[in-house]
């Protein structure tokens, strides 16, 4: 039921209108006793229905009052005030004095009684009881009515006119006939509540029906009791206007008491709509940023992996799913890592805009700590990328050395090859002395040949050594086979020195000896080593990685192509030799006994090496031309590489420097400013085939083995890293555009004043920083209309507000904090307490809700989520199932917890 309280005090104009219906009373006292007796029934059920408040009622209107005592106390109940103490006295006397309080109270809230006199009342007047309970009506149910500055009698007309306007058949223009129907009554509860009444389904023609449905309804479903009988106001050809009045006053104080809910529940809608969708985003950014931290979680250990493989192929096969890594799977989540950045801001602006604590996600999720994983991670795949490339280098120079080691130790195996068995042979035993001699020079040929060799045993050696210091993963077989080299030459040495001896012990037996073979063997030995050293030279692997190098290695060979001509002499020469023997031979008729004695070298075989030698100079020309071309093209992909690097990253610098200047100079609406901000960024995009072109270039480097390049200063991870940045840093200019229409449109800021405060923050940002210091914003606020002069007053005003927008204490303020500290001090936003004078309103005053209310107010969902978030209530007053409100709206503005 409503609560009537009225104020104390009343204008003159209120108390002449008391005056004019007090004598229109005393008119009516004549009037058709019908309506005195629909006047007696509604003005007791009224009356009832505020004494029940006080546990009692009265039956006979005129017969209850005489004694003053439930006056007093309907008076108490429907005023919400004390009345002085009555007297409980059976007297007559204290009957009027009770009366008498009753009567001065009503005359104290400005009402002038005429002709109504406690002795009338005592005495059980009829006329001048039911008088007076009109007064009371008048004054405290129908009074402070009032529509478009009407009141009382005019401003409830005017409500049921308002109400009933749509409804066919309802013409509302006084309190008597234009009731009698029912139309009237059942249209104002099916405007208010569709739910109870089937307004379609009503006749005009069945006017007993019609009361008697608008009765039941309001009685059962809007706590108004049944005040008139339909029979009584069908049978009336005018039906009591005062008791119309009092009845459809009742339905005034009903629905006006839901309207004040019905907007009380609009009003935490929208709060708990707002808070709804801040806890979506919360999720939503803990969610988003957990799976990125989990990404990059899952890639680091890929990325720190450091297993060694065994061949070049192996490893780029690495390389290639690095190269997957870096064009496929990281671009998405470079995407998802701006996303995130854009949607953590979005979010305290909102929680900003909404007078909500700023958003603290769990820990270790903050966008710093998503920042700190992701330059880990960006330092892992640097370092990866250089393990990889150095490995590859490695790996290249084992497949070399291994390869050389193999060609050198066969050279060598097949040189040692029998060498065992003709030391150990004792073939002197029988031979002349000149045999004996010619076999002494020639195991000293053998020597010289065997020394000859011992450069490339050390080689060899020194090959394995370096395999194993670069951990050749087949070293065990390259150690298997170095040992058995050099075991095998330890064998060889100790043979030849115990054969040298042999021969010398036998040299003294023998005399004779041919100068000419052993000059022959001297000089032919030399060469045919140096012949087999060229060979070897000729057919040596090369691996280079510039122009440089391979030209240094075509010098190399051009200074050995012009040492054949010597070599050729020294050729010559030796054949010489060998002619001069056959020249004494057949000049003294010598037979000679077969091959030279000192040495196995034949002419023969010193001109079919020669001839070798030759056939590989040609051979080893065009190979070392074939890699000079190879190295020209490295070049020429350096060249283009640098070429479109350069390119690419004076557009990127240029384009860093133009978003810093558009971000500081931009006009229009904040809507233009987006959309051109928007087509800047589309404008960017485009350019994108062009960093694709360059990627491309540098896989063909990759590809090539190209490790340096001089013609650029530029990398692909230098270039990589600003278009990312360059990307990054205009999705946060538009999200500031964003931002700040979201700020304007949520606190009502004007255009001008955006201008006005952007123009400002430009005009004392000096440096173009975006920030001002401390300074700068003093002169700024200053050149607002802040007092914050160099006293001490403006100096305490400056450190309050430098403690709002810059709460770390950075010594400067970004533009985006002075917009919210600006649209704070000029807009108002809900408080917590508005919400709590919500709740308390669909609570019916009460210092709780109850779950029933909350989901007969609110929307399912929104009453469902206060609910689930409601802490019991624990106050005195409590009833079970009692939910704390007031703990709960302090909570959604951050002033306590949830």
């Amino acid at each position: 039921m409503v609560d009537y309280h009225a104020p104390t005090n009343q204008s003159t104009g209120g108390a002449q209108t008391y005056m004019e219906q007090e004598n229109d009373w005393d008119r009516d006292l004549l009037l058709d006793p019908a309506w005195e007796k629909q006047q007696r029934k509604t003005f007791t059920a009224w009356c009832n229905s505020h004494l029940r408040k006080a546990g009692t009622q009265i039956e006979n209107i005129e017969q209850d009052f005489r004694d003053g005592l439930k006056l007093m106390l309907l008076l108490e109940v429907i005023s919400g005030e004390r009345l002085p103490k009555p007297e409980r006295g059976k007297m007559r006397v204290h009957k009027i004095n009770n009366v008498n309080k009753a009567l001065d109270f009503i005359a104290s809230k400005g009402v002038k009684l005429v002709s109504i006199g406690a002795e009338e009342i005592v005495d059980g007047n009829a006329k001048m009881t039911l008088g007076m309970i009109w007064t009371i009506i008048l004054r405290f149910a129908i009074q402070d009515i009032s529509v478009e500055e009407t009141s009382a009698k005019e401003g409830l007309l005017l409500w049921c006119q308002r109400k009933t306007a749509p409804y066919k058949n309802v013409n509302v223009q006084n309190f008597h006939i234009s009731w009698k129907d029912g139309l009237a009554f059942n249209a104002l509860i099916h405007r208010h509540r569709p739910d109870l009444i089937d307004y379609e389904s009503l006749r005009k023609d069945d006017p007993v029906t019609n009361l008697n449905n608008a009765f039941e309804v309001a009685e059962k479903h809007l706590d108004i009791p049944k005040m008139l009988d339909a029979e009584d106001i069908v049978g009336t050809l005018r039906p009591d206007e005062k008791a119309i009045m009092t009845y459809v006053s009742c339905f005034y104080h009903a629905f006006s008491g839901a309207q004040k809910a019905e907007t009380a529940a609009n009003r935490i809608c929208k709060v708990l709509a707002v808070n709804q969708e801040n806890e979506q985003m919360m999720e939503d950014y803990e969610k988003l940023a957990s799976d990125l931290l989990e990404w990059i979680r899952r890639t680091i250990p890929w990325l720190e992996n450091r297993t060694q493989e065994k061949t070049v192929k192996d490893l780029q096969a690495k390389q290639e799913d690095f190269r997957d890594y870096r064009t496929v799977h990281k671009p998405p989540k470079v995407q998802e890592k701006c996303q995130l950045e854009i949607s953590f801001n979005t979010l305290q602006t909102k929680l900003r805009l909404s007078n909500r604590p700023a958003f603290m996600p769990s820990e270790g999720r903050m966008v710093s700590d998503i920042n700190t994983a992701w330059h880990t991670l960006e330092g892992a795949e640097k370092g990866y990328e250089e393990w990889i490339l150095s490995e590859i280098r490695r790996l290249e120079r084992l497949e070399h050395l291994a390869e050389k080691f193999h060609q050198k130790a066969a050279i060598h195996e097949s040189w040692t090859d029998g060498k065992e068995a003709m030391l150990t042979q004792k073939d002197y035993e029988t031979s002349t002395l000149s045999e004996v001699k010619a076999l002494l020079r020639k195991h000293e040929a053998f020597e010289s040949d065997l020394a000859a060799h011992q450069d490339r045993v050390e080689q060899i050696a020194a090959i394995a050594q370096e395999l194993n210091e670069l951990d050749y993963y087949d070293a065990a077989s390259v150690n298997a086979r170095c040992e058995k080299i050099c075991e095998q030459w330890d064998i060889l040495g100790s043979l030849t020195h115990g054969r040298k001896e042999s021969l010398e012990r036998t040299e003294k037996q023998l005399e004779s000896i041919d100068e000419l073979y052993l000059e022959y063997a001297k000089r032919a030995a030399p060469f045919n080593n140096w012949m087999e050293g060229a060979m070897e030279d000729l057919q040596d692997m090369f691996i280079v990685h510039n122009i440089e190098e391979i030209q240094g290695l075509i010098t190399a060979h051009e200074q050995f192509k012009s040492t054949l001509p010597e070599a050729n002499k020294e050729r010559e020469a030796i054949q010489a030799i060998q002619a001069e023997v056959q020249k004494i031979a057949q000049s003294n008729g010598i037979k000679l006994s077969g091959a030279n004695p000192y040495t196995t070298i034949t002419p023969q075989s010193i001109d079919s090496k020669w001839e070798k030698a030759m056939a590989m100079v040609p051979q080893r020309d065009n190979a070392l031309q074939d890699e000079l071309n190879k190295q020209n093209s490295n070049d020429s992909l350096r060249a283009t590489f640098a070429a479109q690097a350069n390119t690419v990253g004076a557009y990127i610098q240029a384009k860093m420097e133009e978003i810093g200047r558009i971000s500081i100079e931009m006009n229009g609406t904040l809507e233009d400013q987006l959309t051109s901000l928007k087509d800047y960024q589309t404008t960017i995009m485009s350019y994108m085939p062009e960093i694709n072109k360059l990627e491309g270039y540098h896989q063909h480097i990759q590809e090539a083995l190209i490790f340096d390049n001089q013609y650029t200063s530029y990398t692909m991870e230098h270039l990589r890293v600003g278009w990312e940045q360059l990307l990054t840093t205009i999705a946060r200019t538009i999200n500031e555009v964003e931002n700040q229409i979201l700020t304007r449109d949520a606190k009502g800021i004007s255009q001008e004043q955006l201008y006005e405060y952007r123009a400002s923050f430009n005009h004392f940002d000096k440096d173009h920083s975006g920030a001002l210091k401390a300074e700068e914003f003093k002169a700024c606020l200053i050149s607002l209309g802040y007092d914050v002069e160099n006293d001490k007053q403006g100096d305490g005003e400056f450190n309050r507000i430098m403690g709002i927008v810059d709460p770390n204490n950075t010594g400067t303020v970004t533009f985006q904090a002075f917009i919210d500290f600006m649209s704070t001090e000029t807009t108002d936003t809900d408080t917590a307490d508005q919400v709590i004078a919500s709740f308390k309103i669909l609570a019916g005053d009460k210092n709780f809700i109850t779950a029933d209310e909350l989901r007969r107010e609110l929307p399912p969902d929104q009453a469902e989520y206060c609910i689930a978030r409601m802490a019991p209530y624990a106050g005195p007053d409590a009833i079970p199932g009692a939910l704390d409100y007031m703990s709960f709206s302090t909570a959604l503005y951050g002033e306590s917890d949830l």
